[in-house]
């Protein structure tokens, strides 16, 4: 893999018991939101892809981790301190809106986890578009930049908490939602919740040409 830049950690920052956001200079860096960069340690030959989490004029960039007990990568990354180095490659993907789009769709964001991070870029960097996002999470704490929604336009799915929007899955919420011609969906997050979601929306009569995937595992 070639093309690599270092960048300057800002700031880490504790967002729930179990997710973190890791926060760094963008030394040039430039992106289409909705992709994602390949990230490691210097002096660490290990990497993972995390989508870009901040907005594309921001003077930073971040990304949400998720912690893993088991995972080598998010346990190094946890630990570091501002001041150290990250080395980024990228970015990549085409996980992004079509610029014809815009204007005239309404989209309908769909994600599990931190699989919100390439669909929260895409809001902070274009905030006037039409959306509604659904996130599907464990726990109402787990609704990672809530603030930085339109109100009503973003409904939290707790698959284990009462107090959300809507106690249940994404595909719960889903059964009664009724789609549209003009609906752009973009979907982000295991790959066992999209293959239902795809599955849901094409008996609901979405095209093909109507949704976007970004699988995260």
């Amino acid at each position: 893999m070639s093309g690599f830049s270092k960048h300057k950690i800002v700031e880490i920052s504790t967002i729930t018991e179990n997710a973190f956001l890791v926060k760094f200079e963008r030394n040039g860096l430039n992106f289409i939101p909705g992709q994602y960069i390949v990230v490691g340690i210097v002096g660490d030959f290990n990497t993972r892809e995390y989508s870009i989490y901040s907005g594309a004029n921001e003077d930073y960039i971040e990304i949400l981790v998720r912690e893993i007990k088991e995972g080598y990568l998010s346990q190094k990354l946890k630990k570091l301190k501002q001041g150290d180095f990250l080395i980024v490659y990228g970015p990549y993907g085409e996980f992004v809106l079509d610029e014809r789009d815009k204007n005239t769709k309404e989209f309908i964001f769909i994600a599990t986890g931190t699989g919100i991070s390439p669909l929260h870029s895409i809001v902070k960097s274009f905030p006037t578009i039409d959306y509604k996002i659904i996130h599907g999470v464990r726990y109402r704490e787990e609704s990672y930049g809530i603030n930085d929604y339109n109100p009503g336009k973003y409904i939290i799915c707790a698959s284990k908490d009462k107090s959300a929007h809507f106690y249940g899955r994404v595909t719960d919420y889903l059964k009664d939602f009724e789609p549209n011609s003009n609906q752009i969906f973009y979907i982000s997050g295991n790959n066992m919740m999209i293959t239902d979601v795809i599955s849901m929306l094409k008996k609901k009569g979405v095209k093909v040409k109507q949704y976007n995937l970004e699988i995260y595992f």
